[in-house]
């Protein structure tokens, strides 16, 4: 046993440690109940009243020797800082700046939050799609005008595949899968051939809504409508539904809400008229039910859709649309309170 000690002994007197926790590891290995000095100590109990005299004397050193080497390291690391190579000494002092999420992530997932009070879940689907999801099964026929309306990228190798226009064609893909009742949105990126400017890009992101079952009427779109938008941008706002035409609803309505910025009193914003457009609207036309296998005498639906950068400019009241997708921190660490 006396090699024993001394070999200990030994050890603690080489003990080092670069972190407060590797201290409390020695201690507990040494010193505790259960450590190796403990161990000495119930063998010693087993020893002669000659060994005792000697052994119990080396065991005593020991011991105080294991305690002194803890105490001068707890304080080395207290005097001097934590040693921990995992820490990075040449980092500033400066706390670190933490991120944001995108202002489009913000309001999609606000839009998607409101909606799903409602009972609307979400689907998704490709951004690179097929001309049948994006414009046959939507009642676009090859002569019809509105094609021309849609300034579309057509990949070169194959002029039936294209970057989808609208997230309309998830909608086809749902109501091809799933029967009724539907009741889902479908947010996503689309694109258009347009030139970018303030006001328009060539890639923007939209939310869809459908709503097909049973004695779907207007009157539920319009309330539903009403709900998305008091809820958005408060409840003193108003709504109006004015007569529109898209292919794939009929009858087809355009949404505007009174303006948050002069609150209906007409400002430049709203060009003065105390309205601003947000999104468009309209019962399904029944040749697109029919096109999914869906029985247009049994079921009805309304559908809407939405631009995300259009109700975020509304609800931060930002200007410009390229500002979005230049990735400026400076603008981007206005959103750090919006989450």
């Amino acid at each position: 046993m006396k090699e024993r000690i001394q070999s200990l002994l030994e050890e603690i007197k080489g003990l080092n440690a670069t972190h407060q926790e590797m201290v409390e590891k020695l201690r507990v290995k040494y010193l505790s109940k259960k450590g190796e000095i403990a161990v000495l100590f119930e063998e010693f109990r087993l020893l002669s009243p000659e060994e005792k005299r000697e052994i119990g004397q080396l065991l005593n050193e020991l011991k105080n020797a294991a305690q002194d080497k803890v105490a001068q390291l707890k304080a080395s690391l207290t005097e001097t800082g934590s040693r921990d190579e995992t820490h990075d000494l040449t980092r500033t002092a400066s706390p670190i700046e933490i991120g944001t999420r995108h202002p489009i992530s913000l309001v999609k997932e606000e839009i998607i939050d409101i909606f799903s009070r409602i009972g609307f879940t979400v689907a998704e689907g490709p951004e690179i799609e097929d001309d049948w999801h994006v414009f046959g099964a939507l009642n676009f026929p090859p002569e019809h005008p509105a094609r021309d309306m849609q300034d579309t990228f057509f990949i070169e190798q194959n002029p039936d595949i294209v970057l989808r226009t609208h997230t309309s064609s998830v909608q086809i893909r749902v109501m091809k899968k799933q029967k009724p009742p539907i009741r889902m949105l479908f947010p996503g990126r689309v694109y258009r051939n347009e030139a970018i400017s303030y006001r328009a890009h060539c890639f923007f992101h939209q939310v869809e809504g459908l709503y097909i079952d049973k004695d779907v009427s207007f009157a539920d779109l319009k309330q539903d409508l009403m709900f998305f938008a008091k809820e958005m941008f408060g409840e003193s706002t108003d709504i109006r539904l004015r007569p529109s035409y898209f292919p794939f609803t009929e009858p087809s309505a355009e949404m505007d809400i009174s303006c948050n910025l002069c609150g209906g009193k007409g400002c430049p914003f709203c060009k003065y008229t105390g309205w601003v457009e947000i999104l468009g609207c309209g019962m399904v036309d029944p040749n697109v039910l029919e096109n999914c296998n869906i029985d247009s005498s049994v079921y009805t639906g309304y559908a809407f859709g939405m631009g995300i950068e259009r109700i975020t400019n509304l609800k931060y009241q930002i200007k410009d649309l390229r500002m979005f997708s230049e990735n400026d921190v400076r603008f981007l660490e206005q959103f750090k309170s919006a989450y």
